[in-house]
């Protein structure tokens, strides 16, 4: 081969390159975009099943929302006030005659404020309660499930109950409970199935109106055109000028009577962690690395250049990294031929291997065998190659150098002559 045709051969390093890196790992990095996508794509369908706004929001717009008929009761003349705290909906009652309407969407008052806000002083219409708010507000009424079929009879005197004619079916429904009479006196109820489970419930007490309606489907925007469900949401709830629009939000949340998260969790739980704590540190003591006395050792410690490379070659040993070693030793010695022959710092591997190959008489293959070609397969082979390597720059500095050849093997004069050499 001649000296043209073997700096004409491109050079390739020995370690992988990164694309071969990515290839390697391409099935792992499929599977994590894959895992990104998936998750992308059901955060993207959770999203969207979600309704938007808070359910009876007064200016929330979307299917659950009350946005439509807060809008036809203003139309009414009558002033909405939505407000989010039991003190802002007492105050707002009380500055006129008004009507409260109650829904704790996120079952936020406890009994203490569910007992100040049955004390108030206007109409109170209570919508989709929880047993606790049904003891408190309205004693003496239960739940009973769904009505069965369309509810047809007002059956009672309630003026907006018989505005609305007819309700639509498959609502929520309520029961006079019969083992508490006295508790129940005074109640009335509309829009009766068969059972007795009515849709409304009613009473007029000395404070005001008293209503209660289990079903959010009578003020939702997706569902209050339905038969008379908007009648009965516009007479119950635009009877004054005033309606305060009360949905609890966190500042009337009770944060001391919150169960603790000791409280939430079950017995054996508490147990269980002190046990994994204590056989993690326990694991930690037994497998951890010991180290040994400490040793004071006076600064600044200077380090050899070869204890510092015989280190890393240790290192590159454990790791099995000889492809990167070889390449550092290769980078080494181009970089030192290159400055032999005069090349400059600039000069191709190509470069290198012509003017080594014309230097020294060696074939150019035989040099780029050894500065790019050859791979090693064992620590045998990589040893016998980094002499080899250091054998060809001997081999170029005697042949470019002569003079520091000479020079570094010439004997040393003995800074201690004997007298025989003196003389």
């Amino acid at each position: 081969m001649s000296p043209t045709t073997a700096a004409a051969r491109p050079a390739e390093a020995v370690s992988p390159t990164f694309a071969a890196s990515l290839r390697r790992r391409r099935v792992w990095i499929g599977l994590a975009a894959l895992l990104v996508v998936a998750a992308v794509g059901l955060f993207a369908v959770q999203g969207g099943s979600r309704p938007e706004g808070v359910p009876l929001g007064a200016d929330n717009a979307a299917p659950a929302g009350a946005r439509a008929l807060v809008e036809v009761l203003r139309d009414h003349g009558v002033e909405v006030v939505p407000v989010d705290s039991l003190d802002d909906a007492l105050t707002a009652a009380e500055a006129r005659e008004s009507t409260v309407l109650l829904h704790d969407v996120g079952l936020v008052l406890d009994d203490e404020r569910r007992e100040r806000l049955a004390e108030v002083d206007a109409d109170l219409v209570v919508v989709d309660p929880t047993v606790g708010a049904l003891a408190d507000l309205a004693p003496g009424v239960r739940l009973a499930g769904t009505a069965d079929g369309p509810l047809q009879d007002a059956g009672c005197e309630f003026s907006p109950a018989v505005q609305a004619g007819e309700l639509p079916d498959g609502l929520a429904t309520l029961s006079l409970d019969a083992e508490a009479e006295a508790e129940a006196d005074g109640w009335t109820t509309c829009f009766a199935d068969a059972d007795d489970r009515a849709a409304v419930a009613t009473m007029l007490g000395s404070d005001g109106r008293r209503s209660v309606v289990p079903s959010t489907e009578l003020f939702a925007n997706e569902s209050i055109d339905r038969d008379g469900s908007a009648a009965l949401a516009i007479g119950m709830l635009g009877a004054h000028e005033r309606l305060v629009w009360y949905q609890p939000g966190l500042d009337d949340a009770d944060a001391a009577a919150a169960p603790t998260t000791s409280e939430l969790a079950p017995d054996w739980v508490s147990p269980v962690v002190i046990l994994l704590i204590v056989t993690t540190v326990a694991a930690a003591i037994v497998a951890g690395r010991r180290f040994g006395p400490l040793v004071v050792e006076p600064l600044p410690v200077e380090v050899p250049a070869a204890e510092t490379s015989l280190g890393r070659a240790r290192l590159y040993e454990r790791s099995g990294g000889r492809t990167h070693a070889l390449d550092q030793l290769r980078m080494g010695a181009i970089g030192r031929l290159a400055g032999l022959l005069r090349l400059g710092r600039r000069a191709t591997v190509a470069e290198v291997v012509g003017s080594a190959a014309a230097a020294t008489g060696r074939a150019p293959a035989e040099i780029e065998a050894l500065l790019v070609a050859r791979a090693p397969q064992s620590d045998t082979e990589f040893a016998e190659l980094a002499r080899a390597i250091d054998a060809l720059e001997a081999e170029v500095r005697r042949a470019t150098r002569p003079d520091d050849v000479r020079r570094s093997t010439a004997p040393r004069p003995d800074p201690n002559p004997s007298q025989e050499d003196r003389r």
